[in-house]
């Protein structure tokens, strides 16, 4: 990570970026991306940190990659993390050094906020927490206007609320998001709403129906529900599809179901390989599926979920491994095409890029 924040060199990073998506895509004939970038700075919604202890001083620690914890980074504020985590870095880390019910044995630090002004910490410990700590920790969380929770082996303390509500603009229309403690989110929320309006726009307002793999909490699902007839979407934490159903409820949307299923199981119960109780409430010969939907981990969909994609006109891919999705497109290529491309610079100052492409079918 660049330690100097200029722009030159935020720029030279973001065209090798480019550079490389182009590349990748090559063989497939791939329109120039679109290239969608990010805020310098705090642009990151969560964080976490290790403590390095001094005497009896704990102090935010991070660690160069390839060099183990022995020579650590201390830090006082955090510029690639956003303006809350930072302002909270300091009055956090002052509690904690004044009072050793907060500070004994707490090892590591976790953020979570939204752009719209929340915030949840979580405090990790190697010892067991008793109403004394959260007696502390609760007047701490009040004094700071936030949610607390403790961590330590086989023990979960929440003050508060366990989770945090984010509320994005997409398009004219606020969404609520209810974003849980230890589940996945996007880090950077800015890019994160520009990443959902491209793909909005790229399905843009259709009649027949949606299926979503991999949907997370519903980050791109509530705005395609406005989109299409159905949307029919697979997840298989349990922690998101959670978050995922409490999404729907908030937002008001009532054509889109969500089924606990990985992708590889949906793909099976598809094809008829084997039925699955969790679908028992679902027609799936009910829906007209145009669209299939794909944010996937950084694997990329295996060989079956390609196949299965094969059937659909339209494939919208977004995507946090560039190589993954040159892999699958690879197997798409024969009956699909890319109409679009994007580059989503979700993780500015290091090599990582996330990208989109909408296939359609030759």
């Amino acid at each position: 990570m660049s330690h100097n924040y200029q722009e030159s060199e935020y720029q030279t990073q973001l065209d090798a970026k480019r550079a490389r998506l182009t590349q990748l895509l090559a063989p497939f004939d791939a329109p120039a991306p679109e290239v969608h970038d990010s805020p310098r700075q705090h642009y990151r919604l969560r964080a976490e940190f290790h403590l390095w202890r001094e005497g009896e001083l704990r102090h935010y620690a991070m660690f160069a990659p390839g060099e183990g914890k022995r020579t650590p980074i201390l830090l006082q504020q955090f510029p690639p993390a956003s303006q809350l985590i930072n302002t909270l870095m300091p009055p956090l880390e002052a509690a904690w050094n004044a009072d050793p019910v907060l500070g004994e044995r707490l090892f590591q630090v976790e953020f979570l906020t939204t752009l719209s002004g929340q915030a949840l910490v979580t405090l990790c410990y190697h010892r067991k927490l008793d109403d004394a700590w959260e007696h502390t920790a609760s007047a701490l969380a009040a004094r700071l206007g936030i949610s607390l929770i403790g961590r330590s082996r086989g023990q979960r303390r929440v003050i508060g609320k366990d989770h945090v509500t984010e509320t994005l603009r997409i398009l004219g229309r606020e969404f609520h998001y209810q974003q849980p403690e230890g589940a996945f989110t996007q880090p950077n929320g800015t890019v994160n709403i520009k990443m959902i309006e491209w793909a909005c726009n790229a399905l843009g307002q259709r009649h027949d129906d949606l299926l979503e793999l991999y949907c997370g909490n519903g980050n791109f699902t509530l705005p395609f529900a406005t989109q299409v007839r159905r949307v029919l979407a697979t997840e298989i934490s349990k922690t998101s599809v959670a978050a995922a159903q409490a999404n729907i409820a908030a937002n008001g949307i009532g054509n889109l179901v969500i089924a606990r299923l990985s992708a590889e199981e949906f793909t099976q119960a598809l094809n008829q390989v084997r039925p699955f109780q969790r679908l028992r409430d679902i027609d799936l010969g009910s829906y007209d599926f145009g669209t299939l939907f794909v944010d996937p981990p950084r694997a990329g969909m295996d060989p079956d979920t390609c196949e299965l994609a094969r059937r659909f006109e339209r494939i919208l891919y977004v995507s946090c491994n560039p190589e993954t999705l040159a892999q699958n497109i690879a197997q798409l290529h024969d009956t699909h095409r890319i109409t679009q491309c994007a580059l989503f610079d979700q993780f500015p100052w290091t090599h990582h890029m996330e990208s989109g492409v909408l296939l359609e079918r030759r």
